[in-house]
């Protein structure tokens, strides 16, 4: 190397200092051809997760070998007061480019993971545990990678590493303020952790929060996203899971009990109404068969109170369940029992009396 840039003296410095580079930078490259082919067959037979791995990361590793190549280009070529400047960039590109390999492999680690469960399953608990979790940990890491590799790279830098700690020792106000001002973000950061671990919500739980019923479309790093019913996302940040009282509709499974309430009058033939529900459900596909119950839970001054218990495999069914025997009853009891509708009971005692002239005589 020493004789061939001794043959190109008479080139201008800085044309042999490119053309060095361009020496250097192309023989990186051939390198990398030929490993990265033998990388391939030798991971041919391996499984999916290693085969993604290497094809996936053919662009980080491509640039990490042509950065190691311009660092010896660096050591040999004529670049006089810019050798600093060039082996302090190449240093910074070499942090970045192991940040991109880390990240990607554990990007595909995960999709792969994923690639098991699935979310649109009838019985999906499992698929949305493993999602949760999955996905905002990999958030978490992302941040944490980026963190690490922004903080390698400032220290490769003396004089900003020198601020960073005279900053740390003498300005304690500026710190608090600092730690004051990121509370938030590491509050749910932290939050998005015990989140992940300990899972109060999943991924496509039906939820009833802040009065809105909906689904988690999304759980980032810092917020959760609740698609609501009407289409409405309601922005939540990961700390009010931790520190405010909601309902979680599918914490442990995803088939409910629909409730409908209705009242009736005295007069109401619980058998029949028993019997009418018993066919609705039958009939439709939203019921799951496991729970169709009928029963009187409360008396008032007027009515009384009977409670219908359904089951279904998941909540929108349930919904739409609780409706149509809504629905079908009412219409059954208009057409066939007309008198088990709720209606005042001084008008009941008149249509009985017989001679009676006004709601007062007939009390």
């Amino acid at each position: 190397m020493a004789e061939f840039v001794a043959y190109l003296e008479w080139l201008p410095q800085p044309a042999v200092a490119l053309l060095i580079f361009l020496v250097f930078g192309g023989i990186a490259l051939l390198i990398h051809h030929f490993l990265f082919k033998a990388v391939m067959r030798a991971t041919a037979k391996y499984d999916l997760f290693w085969r993604s791995l290497v094809s996936r990361t053919k662009g980080p590793t491509r640039m990490a070998t042509l950065v190691i190549g311009f660092m010896w280009a660096a050591s040999v070529a004529p670049i006089g007061g810019f050798a600093a400047l060039v082996s302090q960039t190449l240093n910074v590109l070499l942090i970045l480019l192991g940040a991109w390999i880390i990240k990607t492999a554990v990007h595909i680690w995960s999709t792969l993971h994923l690639r098991r469960f699935k979310l649109d399953a009838e019985d999906n608990l499992l698929a949305r545990k493993h999602a949760t979790q999955t996905r905002i940990l990999l958030k978490v890491f992302n941040i944490l990678v980026y963190m690490v590799a922004l903080s390698l790279a400032l220290m490769t830098f003396d004089d900003v590493r020198q601020l960073g700690l005279s900053i740390l020792a003498s300005a304690g106000v500026a710190g608090i303020v600092l730690g004051l001002a990121l509370q938030p973000v590491l509050k749910n950061l932290l939050a998005g952790i015990q989140l992940a671990i300990t899972q109060p919500i999943r991924i496509d739980d039906a939820l009833l929060v802040e009065g809105e019923w909906g689904n988690v479309e999304e759980i980032t790093a810092t917020y959760v996203v609740v698609r609501i019913w009407d289409l409405r996302r309601l922005i939540l940040p990961l700390s009010y899971f931790m520190e405010n009282p909601f309902q979680n509709w599918t914490r442990e499974g995803a088939a409910l009990l629909g409730n409908v309430m209705i009242y009736l009058d005295y007069r109401a033939p619980i058998e029949r109404i028993r019997s009418k529900v018993e066919e609705i459900t039958a009939s439709s596909p939203l019921w799951d068969g496991k729970v169709a119950v009928t029963q009187v839970t409360d008396f008032r001054e007027q009515v009384m109170e009977v409670r219908i218990l359904v089951s279904a495999s998941n909540a929108g069914r349930a919904f739409d369940l609780r409706c149509l025997v809504r629905e079908q009853l009412v219409d059954f009891l208009q057409k066939e029992h007309p008198q088990a509708l709720p209606h005042m009971r001084h008008l009941a005692l008149m249509e009985q009396g017989k001679g009676m002239e006004s709601p007062v005589d007939a009390l």
